[in-house]
């Protein structure tokens, strides 16, 4: 009789106690601590990034300075008839060139 009467209290229990038990306390100090750690772990990525960029880049520039191809390139460029950027009647067309305001949603 004993051995049933545990069964039965052991089963109610089991079916009322589903939800897992929390201190009161719990998320109020819980949820900031994570939230700052949250913040803490951003925080250290971008700077990680930011750190490789400027390594990254460190190492392209520094790399040959008497590597001069990028020269080359851009006056093949501009020999093809791309439109050098640098001349001001181009800034001015790119400046009331109507799609391009739009593009950038300037209006």
């Amino acid at each position: 009789m004993f051995k049933k009467l545990a069964q039965r209290l052991r089963d109610y229990n089991t079916k009322t106690n589903t939800a897992p038990q929390t201190l009161p306390f719990g998320d109020v100090f819980i949820t900031p601590k994570n939230e700052y750690l949250k913040n803490m772990t951003k925080k250290a990525v971008e700077l990680y990034e930011k750190q490789t960029d400027i390594n990254n880049f460190s190492k392209l520039v520094l790399s040959n300075p008497e590597n001069k191809s990028h020269n080359d390139m851009v006056k093949k460029l501009f020999d093809e008839g791309v439109a050098d950027p640098f001349v001001d009647e181009k800034l001015a067309d790119l400046a009331n060139n109507q799609k391009f305001l739009r593009d950038l949603g300037l209006l």
